[in-house]
C-alpha cells in the first residue's frame, strides 16, 4: 500500500527546488515552514489512508455510462466529497474567490500524493484547477462572479475540450463551431473526444471550456475561440437551472486509469428535447481562444508531469517492498537461513536504485518548475521576467521527462516482480498501464521536445538556458570543493554531462540561427532527455550537499546513469542526417 513520502517531498521542495530560501526571505508573506510541514503531513495522511485504499476498486470497477450519465466506482463520489471538504481543491486557488492562495509548489506536491494514491482520481481536479486559472486570467467579471467560487471550492468541476476526431495535436483542423445568438451568448455545435471527467457523479454541475470556430473566423489556429459551456445553466442567485444541450455519448475503454471517465462529448444535438445548440459564453476575445486555453494547458502539463513522478514513486515503493519479501537464490551478503530476499542481489539493487534516482530527479525538476512559476507570480520587473523564462524552459522537461520516467520506472517495477509483475494481483502491471497515457496527453512528449528546442532555447536571446547551465555547473563546483566523503566521481561526471549539454545546446541554437529547423527538431527528443539527466544529476548533488544521507544515491546516479548524456549528445549532433535518410523509406507513396 502506498505511503506518502512526506519527508522526501518536503526535502526536495525546501532544499533542492528553492522553497526554504524563499520562505526565509519572506517571498510568500507570512507562510512559514511549520504551515508547509502541516499541510504536507495532512495531505500525506489523506492520500495514504483515504485515497490509496480505493485505488484497486477503481481500477477493477471503472467508470460506467448509462443513459448519458456516468457513475464512478463505489466509494469514489464520497471520497471526492471528503477531499473538497478538506479544502484541497482550493489550496492554491485565488483568495478573492475562496482559495487559499498558497504557492504552486504546495499544490503540485499535494497533487503528487493524490496521483500516487490513485492517478485516476488525481487527474480530475487537475483540470478544474486549470479551468480556474484560465477563467481568472481571461474571463469577464460576470463569468468570474458566477462560476469561480464553486470551481475553486471544488463544488463544481471543470473540463478542457480541445480534441476532435480529426484534430488531435493539430488544432488547426478543429471544426466545432460557435454561432452568435445575438444576446452575448453562442450556440456550440460539434463533437469532442478524449474529454477527461467530461461526465461524472462527483458534482452536480460541470463547467466545460470548449474550443470552437465562429462563422467568419480565419482559418487555422488564429480562428479559434474559447467558450464556457456549463452542463446546467446557473441562475442569477447561484442555483442550477435547466440542462444545457451537451451530453456524453460514450466512454473510452482504456489501457489504464479505468476509474477516470474519458468521454465523447456531443454539443448541440438537441439533447432531451432542448433547442439544438449548447449555449456558451465567450472567454477572452474572439479568435484568441488558443492563447486563453494555453493558460490552462501549461498548468495541465506540469500537473501531468506530476502524474509521472507520482506513478514512479508508487512503483518504486511497491518494488522495494516486494524485493524485501521475495526469496530466491543465495547472496554473499545474506547471513540468514534459506534463500535470500532478492533485494540482496546486485542486479535487483541496480533496478531499484535506478527507479529511486529517476523518481527523485523527476520530482526535483517538476518542483523547480513550480517554484519558477511562483517566483514569476510574486516578482516584479526583470526578476519576474527571468523566472517566467525559467518556468517556460522547465515546463517541457517537467511534463515529458517526468512522464517518460513514470513509464520507465513502472516497467522496471514489473521487472523486479518477475513473473508476478505480469499478474494483475500484485498491482505492478496496473501502475504500468496507468503510466502509459501520461507521455501522450496534454501534448505528446515529442511535441514537448520540439517546443523546448524551437521555442525555449531561444529565450532571452538564447542566453537563458546558458545561465541555467551555469547554475548547474556551480553545483558541480560545490561538490568538488566540499571535501565531503562519499561523492566519488560525482563532480567529474557531472562536469562531463554538463559539457555534453552545453555542446548540444550550442549546436541546436546554431541550427536554428541558420534556418535548419528540421535538423534541430530531429535532435529534440534526445536533447530533452540530455538536459533532464544533466539537471537531475545536479539536483541530486545539491540534495547530497544538504544531507549526507542522500550522497549514496547521488553517487550511484553519477557513476551508473549519468554517462548516457554522451550518447544523447552524439544523437543530437550526428543523428539528423541518418534519421532523414532512413525516414524516407517509411513514407507510403
Amino acid at each position: 500500500m502506498y505511503r506518502a513520502p512526506v519527508e522526501d517531498i518536503a526535502f526536495t521542495l525546501k532544499q533542492v527546488a528553492g522553497l526554504k530560501p524563499a520562505l526565509d526571505a519572506g517571498i510568500f508573506g507570512d507562510l512559514g515552514e511549520d504551515l508547509v510541514d502541516a499541510i504536507l503531513a495532512e495531505a500525506g495522511r489523506f492520500a495514504s489512508e483515504e485515497v490509496a485504499p480505493l485505488y484497486k476498486i477503481g481500477d477493477e470497477h471503472g467508470a460506467v455510462l448509462k443513459d448519458a450519465a456516468v457513475t464512478t466506482p463505489p466509494g469514489w463520489k464520497e471520497l471526492y466529497r471528503r477531499w473538497i471538504e478538506g479544502g484541497w481543491n482550493a489550496l492554491s486557488g485565488p483568495e478573492e474567490f475562496g482559495g487559499q492562495g498558497l504557492p504552486t509548489m504546495l499544490g503540485v506536491a499535494a497533487l503528487e500524493m493524490w496521483n500516487s494514491a490513485a492517478m485516476a482520481f488525481g487527474i480530475g481536479p487537475t483540470l478544474t484547477m486549470g479551468a480556474v486559472e484560465a477563467l481568472d486570467k481571461h474571463a469577464s467579471e460576470a463569468l468570474k462572479a458566477k462560476y469561480l467560487a464553486k470551481l475553486v471550492s471544488g463544488e463544481w468541476m471543470g473540463t478542457m475540450n480541445l480534441t476532435e476526431p480529426q484534430a488531435g495535436s493539430d488544432l488547426a483542423a478543429l471544426r466545432c463551431r460557435a454561432e452568435p445568438v445575438g444576446d452575448g451568448t453562442y450556440r456550440i455545435f460539434g463533437q469532442k473526444i478524449f474529454i477527461t471527467y467530461g461526465e461524472h457523479d462527483f458534482t452536480d454541475n460541470i463547467v466545460h471550456l470548449v474550443l470552437a470556430r465562429l462563422p467568419d473566423a480565419p482559418a487555422g489556429t488564429r480562428g479559434i475561440s474559447l467558450f464556457l459551456v456549463p452542463k446546467f445553466f446557473v441562475n442569477d442567485d447561484g442555483s442550477l437551472g435547466a440542462r444545457n444541450d451537451v451530453f456524453c455519448s460514450g466512454l473510452e475503454h482504456k489501457l489504464g486509469i479505468h476509474a477516470s471517465p474519458t468521454c465523447t462529448m456531443i454539443y448541440g444535438d438537441g439533447f432531451q428535447g432542448a433547442a439544438p445548440g449548447a449555449i456558451g459564453w465567450l472567454i477572452g476575445e474572439e479568435n484568441k481562444g488558443l492563447a486563453c486555453m494555453f493558460t490552462m494547458m501549461n498548468n495541465a502539463r506540469l500537473a501531468v508531469g506530476m502524474q509521472g513522478v507520482a506513478v514512479a514513486e508508487t512503483a518504486t515503493q511497491k518494488a522495494i517492498a516486494y524485493a524485501n519479501e521475495r526469496r530466491q537464490g543465495k547472496a554473499s551478503d545474506y547471513s540468514g537461513s534459506g534463500m535470500a530476499p532478492i533485494v540482496h542481489h546486485p542486479d535487483v539493487q541496480r533496478n531499484l536504485l535506478t527507479m529511486r534516482a529517476l523518481t527523485q530527479i523527476a520530482r526535483a525538476i517538476a518542483y523547480s518548475c513550480a517554484h519558477a512559476l511562483d517566483r514569476a507570480r510574486v516578482g516584479e520587473g526583470e526578476a519576474a521576467a527571468n523566472w517566467r523564462d525559467r518556468a517556460n524552459l522547465l515546463t517541457p522537461l517537467a511534463k515529458a521527462f517526468s512522464t517518460d520516467v513514470g513509464v520507465e520506472v513502472a516497467s522496471l517495477g514489473v521487472q523486479v516482480h518477475g513473473g508476478m509483475g505480469f499478474i494483475e494481483e500484485t498491482g505492478a502491471a496496473a501502475l504500468y498501464r496507468d503510466a502509459r497515457i501520461a507521455p501522450i496527453y496534454e501534448g505528446t512528449n515529442g511535441i514537448q521536445a520540439i517546443d523546448l528546442v524551437t521555442r525555449k532555447l531561444p529565450l532571452g536571446g538564447g542566453e537563458h538556458v546558458h545561465r541555467y547551465i551555469g547554475e548547474l555547473k556551480a553545483v558541480a563546483d560545490a561538490v568538488r570543493t566540499s571535501n565531503i566523503e562519499g561523492f566519488g566521481r560525482t563532480a567529474d561526471n557531472l562536469d562531463r554531462a554538463l559539457a555534453d549539454l552545453d555542446e548540444a545546446t550550442r549546436f541546436l541554437q546554431k541550427l536554428l540561427a541558420d534556418g535548419k529547423a528540421d535538423a534541430a527538431m530531429a535532435g529534440a527528443t534526445p536533447y530533452l532527455r540530455l538536459i533532464s539527466l544533466a539537471a537531475g544529476g545536479a539536483y541530486l548533488a545539491q540534495g547530497g550537499l544538504a544531507d549526507r544521507g542522500r550522497i549514496p544515491l547521488c553517487r550511484f546516479f553519477a557513476e551508473n546513469l549519468l554517462g548516457e548524456t554522451r550518447a544523447l549528445k552524439d544523437r543530437v549532433i550526428d543523428g539528423a542526417e541518418s534519421l532523414a535518410a532512413a525516414g524516407k523509406a517509411l513514407i507510403s507513396a
